[in-house]
């Protein structure tokens, strides 16, 4: 029987067979018990809230809400779901690049037990664990106020790209990691260079662990706040240029449920960045696929 057919015939096994092997060993009983219930709570959780998003949510859509010009009277969020667009995008445009290069350097370029590479991913981890409202507060510090910029896109889009690069360093790190010597061994032996077999070899084969850290950080972009009121403001119109002031999609519900005037409104606008979101994460997932078929 080939390697293929043995993961078959492993997917094959039913859950009930799989917990009858587990009831010969107490320990390994308790620990397939209890991945089950975090399984459940963890669904149960998700489903939860999104079920009570979508009925406080769902029932005050109106078409008012998606009109161009926000006023008093009608909070439009129209104007905050193309901000956010905007900060992805200049966020991404920021980010992306360099940790996908800061990555292929640590991986492929540098040597075992360099000195830099080691501080380089410590902090890195140091930076992902920061809470984000410090970065808002560096942001105000230093583009904000020292760079001049004020309150602007690009100065809320430097604070999330400075945010979201370490989880793409990392995500993009072990993407290439994951890929088999076997693949770089080949390219050589058939010639290639150095460059040629990262960016014709390697970096095709990771392309889904990269865009797996893409995604993550995409959703938190969209889902930031404490970040952005610091950096990009609050202003609920479109923003006319980079260095103009505007609000996010979910800055936007922060201070509509904050003023405690529009809740009802904040509650459609959770709804809409709920579908914003899956919508992003869908459309990503299928790239990924796509990658990955070819």
């Amino acid at each position: 029987m080939s390697e293929v057919d043995g993961v078959k015939a492993i997917n094959k096994v039913t859950f009930g067979q799989r917990l009858k092997a587990y009831k010969r060993s107490k320990l390994s009983f308790l620990l397939a018990v209890l991945v089950l219930l975090s399984a459940i709570i963890t669904i149960g959780v998700l489903g939860y809230l999104i079920f009570y998003i979508l009925i406080k949510g769902v029932p005050n859509l109106s078409p008012d809400l998606f009109s161009l010009t926000y006023t008093s009277e009608n909070v439009s969020m129209i104007p905050a779901i193309i901000n956010t667009l905007i900060m992805t995008i200049l966020a991404l445009l920021i980010a992306v690049p360099l940790g996908i290069f800061s990555a292929i350097y640590m991986v492929e370029y540098a040597k075992k037990g360099n000195k830099l590479v080691g501080v380089v991913s410590v902090t890195t981890e140091t930076l992902a664990g920061i809470p984000s409202i410090v970065y808002g507060l560096f942001g105000m510090l230093f583009f904000v106020t020292y760079c001049h910029w004020k309150y602007s896109i690009l100065a809320g889009a430097f604070t999330l790209s400075i945010m979201i690069l370490p989880s793409i360093m990392r995500t993009t790190q072990e993407a290439l990691l994951s890929v088999p010597d076997s693949f770089r061994e080949g390219s050589y032996g058939l010639g290639a260079g150095k460059l040629r077999t990262v960016f014709r070899i390697v970096l095709p084969s990771a392309i889904p662990g990269i865009l797996a850290g893409i995604i993550l950080a995409i959703g938190r972009i969209v889902g930031e706040t404490a970040a952005l009121i610091f950096t990009a403001g609050t202003v609920p119109d479109i923003a006319k240029n980079l260095m103009s002031s505007g609000r996010t999609l979910a800055v936007h519900m922060y201070v509509l449920s904050g003023e405690g005037l529009h809740t009802d409104q904040a509650y459609a606008t959770a709804v809409v960045l709920l579908v914003v979101v899956i919508i992003i994460n869908g459309l990503s997932t299928l790239i990924a696929k796509k990658f990955t078929k070819a």
